[in-house]
């Protein structure tokens, strides 16, 4: 993870301005877990497991042209 605690945060309460028409207050009172379940993030989000050979084969398969 790069960058700074105050540039996440930013980021943060920026999507939630944006997305929920939430206040600072509200962001700031609001729980990690709140505000992923608001947005409809689901747990674990950025934890992904590669795509295995077979996946990388086939999706080479149906973009040819690259």
């Amino acid at each position: 993870m790069s960058g700074s605690f105050g540039e996440a945060a930013a980021r943060c309460s920026s999507v939630a301005a944006q997305s929920l028409g939430w206040s600072p207050g509200e962001f700031w009172a609001s729980t990690p877990r709140e505000l992923a379940a608001a947005l409809h993030i689901p747990h674990g989000i950025g934890q992904a497991e590669a795509p295995s050979r077979e996946q990388i084969r086939q999706m080479m398969e149906r973009d040819r042209d690259g």
